[in-house]
């Protein structure tokens, strides 16, 4: 049983720690957060860096400098100056003691600490240890990366070793994916409009689908993908994630984790996938990727259906596809409803069906197909109603800015519990033990052939709602 999330954030971290705060992700996305939030007034803490590279506070400051200015355009001085204040530094090797010893004379005097793990999930269980053998984690939190195992088993024993140091509810699974905006206005879509809860259901939805579709590859992460593919990647995590929100039930308005338990409740119901209903493709060329083995069977293309055995979704099928190296970049997901029955409008033809797609990139938005009376003929034409959420570029939060300011607040909700993360793993493990052959597709496609027979007789892969097909003003 999860223990209870804080309302609203009033256990509000006093202190900052980064271990990894040296590495790639620090580089490209941490620092842009941190000033991001530091622009907007939302950081009120000082921040600690701690990493293994033999550097002191001028040299993480300067490192910081170069990363802001390599991912913020004209970034504001003032802004810099007061985050470069907050910035600190310990040096040591994660597996000796005596770094958390100085991380502790760090952070001397903090009540509320918040320790960011960016390091390799290898690492999580020995540096939690470390804090907890120096006395730092009573009242702290501490945030990691997903992966949160490699499948069921190593996910349940990673936690295992957590949790002999820290409650649940010291532990923030940060998905950067769940930080997205769009992926938060569906929550809001759904539950902020009545008028479509009386729909939203089996007795007038057909099926629903998901696409994430990247337009690139692998390129220098090859080592890590080909561990990995794109079923763990990708479905397990983030496409599992976005469909509990469009299938999960209303949450409760007088509890702080009602979304979380309602997402569990969406995961529980899903069946355990089918790999007979699983589709696994291969880019050409993938294997001529560097640190890719040459006669490698890991997937850079996912699709698979699956079952959810409740009430409201029962007989829905919930379709997804992932893959790199696809013919454009998009994430989507679209509600398909049934078609209305033969009228005497129209030249007597069946109506197309509805549908609402909601799109978090790019430009994310949200559309509704309606169909009205085609002008001078008696056929019908798509009348959609669009949304774009996206007010002003750049303006939103972005997601690691959201993510981190949560964990600093204390804000539980957009991080991922174990029970979830056991449920997800439980759902896609029948596909990884039983793995489908691996069907290659030339880049620029939409994957292999094979994947069009996945939704056959029920009904085809929906292409992607993408900015440069909407009409133009003007």
């Amino acid at each position: 049983m999860a223990e209870p999330a804080s309302k609203t954030g009033d256990d509000a971290a006093d202190v900052l720690a980064i271990f990894g705060i040296t590495g790639d992700l620090a580089r490209k996305m941490t620092f842009r957060a941190l000033y991001r939030l530091e622009a907007r007034g939302k950081l009120t803490c000082p921040i600690v860096g701690v990493a293994i590279d033999d550097w002191d506070d001028e040299r993480l400051r300067e490192h910081a400098r170069e990363a802001i200015a390599a991912t913020i355009e004209d970034p504001d001085e003032d802004v810099f100056s007061r985050l470069a204040d907050r910035l600190s530094y310990v040096q040591g090797d994660y597996q000796d003691a005596a770094i958390y010893e100085k991380v502790g004379k760090a952070i001397a005097g903090r009540r509320r600490p918040v320790f960011y793990l960016e390091v390799p999930p290898s690492l999580f269980s020995t540096v939690v240890h470390g804090l907890a053998d120096a006395g730092l984690t009573e009242n702290a939190r501490v945030v990691i990366e997903k992966p949160f195992g490699h499948d069921l088993e190593s996910a349940r024993a990673l936690n295992a070793e957590l949790c002999e140091v820290l409650g649940e509810s010291q532990i923030l699974r940060i998905d950067h994916y769940l930080g997205k905006e769009p992926v938060m206005d569906i929550t809001y879509l759904r539950f902020a409009n009545s008028v479509l809860e009386p729909v939203w259901n089996r007795e007038h939805v057909a099926h629903v689908q998901m696409t994430i579709a990247e337009d690139f590859g692998v390129e220098d992460r090859g080592r890590f993908y080909d561990a990995v593919g794109a079923t763990r990647d990708v479905i397990q995590n983030h496409a599992l994630q976005v469909l509990a929100l469009v299938g999960m039930g209303p949450p409760t308005g007088n509890h702080p984790d009602s979304i979380r338990d309602k997402k569990l409740e969406f995961f529980k119901a899903v069946r355990s996938a089918d790999p007979t209903r699983y589709v696994r493709g291969q880019y050409e060329g993938y294997r001529k990727i560097k640190d890719v083995a040459p006669d490698s069977t890991t997937e850079t293309f996912a699709a698979v259906e699956l079952e959810v055995d409740s009430w409201r979704w029962s007989g829905v099928p919930f379709f997804v596809r992932t893959g790199k190296r696809l013919a454009k970049k998009a994430s989507e997901v679209t509600v398909t409803f049934k078609r209305p029955p033969r009228l005497g409008v129209g030249s007597g033809k069946q109506p197309d069906p509805n549908q609402m797609t909601v799109r978090i990139e790019p430009e994310p938005g949200t559309r509704i197909r309606l169909f009205a009376k085609k002008a001078g003929e008696e056929e019908t034409e798509p009348a959609d109603l669009t949304v774009l959420f996206e007010k002003a570029p750049g303006q939103d939060p972005e997601p690691y800015e959201r993510l981190l300011g949560d964990a600093i607040a204390g804000r539980y909700q957009l991080f991922t519990r174990q029970d979830a993360v056991e449920e997800t793993w439980r759902i896609v493990q029948p596909l990884l033990d039983d793995p489908r052959p691996v069907h290659p597709y030339k880049p620029g496609t939409w994957g292999p052939k094979e994947a069009d027979l996945l939704t056959r007789g029920i009904c085809k892969w929906t292409e992607p709602w993408l900015p440069e097909d909407e009409p133009q003003a003007g």
